[in-house]
């Protein structure tokens, strides 16, 4: 609904007009001179105006200007009987949206108000939200208006101050845990030291014990010359150990042992290496029930569980989906160097009924694709992926059913991203090799075809 003020001095017309758009739900104001609009415009507003350009009094092009000059974001549209190109571009200059000529097809002119009020709407959910986004980003970078982003903010806080406690941060692939660890560090006494990163999950096991310990000469095939470990080159930084839970059990004692004595062993040497960075790990792996099955050490599970800060997963924040959306519309438009395209409201429902099984990093990832195809100035439902608008995705009432099914497509997207290379796919996702695959074959076993 809209308020629009009707300036006519044809009463017939001026009432017809005003019956077809208050019969489309619109708030109706009405004036036959140019005097009396301009009165009315001095103590309200209105979402549109509609004007004759001649009129008893002062003109319909004055009534436009005084229109533009209060109410700077309404609608303006032109009518008149007496149509001219020259009359045409004046009113255009002084900033009317259309212009119709008389006899005015009312289908057409109601057509034309419900589509401008539409996207002036949009337009203004837009810079609203943009506006309270430049206001309230959280320090941790996990944007979100839910009660669990803030909690996590201020469970942040509470433990950038405590700089030698180890934190282990879960939550389902693409939620930002390293973006929560790099935030416990850029708020601790330990930020200007160094923030080192590390995948568990995407380096072979044979690999992965000199990468975190480093190792001496002629330890293996290969080892040519000494190199320190990132527990080294952390310092008195921090070490962010992501996807723990897929390191090999046989490592799982140096951790250990690293976090209770604070030492290290290069491989092959027999030399204690004293080491003071701060220990966060991550994981979208149950590491409770994985100690229970013997597939994690229990005593390393309770070492690493100092603290632990859980990220929500998406769907189950959908009010996050909005300001994340115009949050990230705006960082890839400004390394996109392109100018903020307006995201039309069935776009954001369909991105708002989506269960985003890739969480965070997924949302992000579409709306990449879109403002790379988009035509035009608008992100529309057309420019999202169709799994996003697809009857499944609308009308699944199984949320269960409904997650796999977007599950097993996002791992096929994956895949094809890779070249077709599952383990590269895998670790790009955080999770195992063996993990993938039993997803494939269950889809596989569901629709042969796929």
């Amino acid at each position: 609904m809209a308020r629009i003020l009707i300036v006519d001095d044809e009463n017939d017309f001026r009432s017809a007009v005003a019956e077809v758009l208050r019969g489309a739900g619109h708030e109706i104001s009405e004036c036959e001179t140019g005097n009396h609009a301009l009165e009315i415009l001095g103590n309200e507003t209105f979402n549109v105006l509609l004007t004759d350009l001649r009129l008893p009094g002062c003109s319909g092009t004055e009534v436009l200007r005084t229109a533009a000059r209060r109410m700077p974001d309404s609608i303006l549209l032109v009518m008149t009987a007496y149509g001219s190109l020259d009359s045409a571009i004046d009113a255009l200059r002084i900033g009317a949206h259309d212009y119709f000529i008389k006899p005015v097809n009312l289908g057409v002119l109601l057509h034309k108000v419900n589509q401008l009020v539409t996207h002036q709407a949009a337009l203004a959910e837009n810079r609203f939200l943009r506006n309270t986004l430049e206001i309230d980003v959280p320090s941790s970078g996990l944007v979100g208006r839910s009660e669990a982003i803030a909690g996590i903010d201020r469970l942040i806080a509470k433990v950038a101050a405590a700089p030698d406690s180890t934190v282990l941060i879960t939550g389902e692939t693409g939620t930002g845990k390293e973006l929560v660890a790099r935030a416990i560090h850029n708020a601790s006494p330990r930020h200007e030291r160094p923030f080192v990163a590390i995948n568990c999950g995407a380096i072979p096991e044979n690999l992965l014990e000199s990468a975190l310990f480093g190792h001496v000469r002629g330890a293996f095939t290969g080892a040519d010359r000494e190199k320190q470990g990132l527990f080294e080159v952390a310092a008195d930084g921090t070490i962010f150990l992501d996807e723990i839970g897929e390191m090999p059990l046989v490592l799982q004692p140096k951790i250990l042992r690293t976090l209770e004595d604070r030492e290290i062993m290069r491989v092959g040497s027999t030399t204690s290496i004293r080491i003071s960075a701060r220990v966060i790990a991550a994981t979208h792996r149950n590491l409770a029930k994985l100690a229970v099955e013997g597939a994690f050490r229990q005593d390393l599970y309770y070492r690493l569980n100092v603290v632990e800060i859980e990220i929500p997963p998406l769907r189950n924040r959908p009010q996050d989906i909005q300001p994340i959306t115009m949050h990230y519309l705006e960082r890839l438009c400004r390394s996109m160097n392109r100018p903020m395209p307006l995201l039309e409201p069935e776009a954001l429902r369909a991105l708002e009924n989506y269960p985003w099984p890739g969480n965070v990093r997924e949302l992000r990832n579409v709306l990449e694709r879109a403002l790379i195809l988009k035509e035009g100035p608008r992100i529309g439902v057309e420019d999202l992926p169709g799994i996003l608008t697809s009857k499944d995705a609308r009308n699944s009432d199984d949320l269960k059913v409904a997650r796999a099914e977007f599950e097993v497509q996002h791992i096929l997207r994956v895949i094809a991203k890779c070249d077709g290379d599952k383990r590269r796919a895998a670790a790009a996702m955080g999770i195992d090799l063996s993990s993938l695959y039993r997803k494939v074959e269950r889809s596989n076993e569901s629709d042969p075809g796929e």
